[in-house]
């Protein structure tokens, strides 16, 4: 079986491997990528000053089940990663949190699938962020979901406690009220 990193040596796009099979991931556009790195900021920052575990970038490798999952940002609470820290490859546990950063051409059955692998994995929640919709839907599990609009307070006691930002926040400067 092909491995995400032997397919890095190959070519400058990412891969994720799903069901043995390289897939390759989307090419972010800027609000994409600018949504991530606002969100990442607010949770390492929060993160790291109440020392809950580590937050890791898109280019971050998770073992999902048999799969190899680039989440556009994981959380690794502090209790989980070992004595001897991260490693320097893969990950080969799933994160405690997943986000992802819903993109135009995602389609809704892929998403569905990689949120049901991901739970299947041990990952306590999934964030998904709708640029389009500037929505954020919290899901604890496939079927308990809290959705936030741009007023809402995104907070997550189970995983991040006392973290706290308007879901807004994270969509820039087009998004305040």
């Amino acid at each position: 079986m092909t491995t995400v990193a032997e397919l890095a040596l190959d070519t400058e796009r990412e891969f994720e491997i799903v069901n043995g099979k390289p897939e390759a991931k989307e090419m972010a556009g800027a609000k994409h990528g600018s949504t991530i790195m606002r969100l990442g900021a607010k949770l390492v920052n929060h993160v790291e000053a109440h020392d809950l575990g580590t937050i890791y970038s898109p280019d971050t490798t998770f073992t999902i089940g048999d799969d190899e999952r680039l989440p556009d940002l994981g959380f690794v609470a502090a209790a989980r990663i070992p004595a001897e820290g991260e490693p320097d490859g893969i990950w080969e546990i799933a994160p405690d949190l997943a986000i992802e950063v819903i993109s135009p051409n995602d389609v809704l059955e892929k998403v569905n699938a990689k949120m049901a692998d991901y739970f299947a994995a041990g990952v306590r929640e999934v964030w998904l962020i709708s640029l389009r919709l500037k929505t954020v839907s919290i899901y604890t599990s496939l079927t308990q979901v809290r959705i936030l609009g741009e007023n809402d307070d995104l907070t997550s006691e189970a995983l991040l406690p006392g973290f706290r930002c308007r879901a807004g926040d994270i969509f820039g400067k087009s998004s305040a009220s």
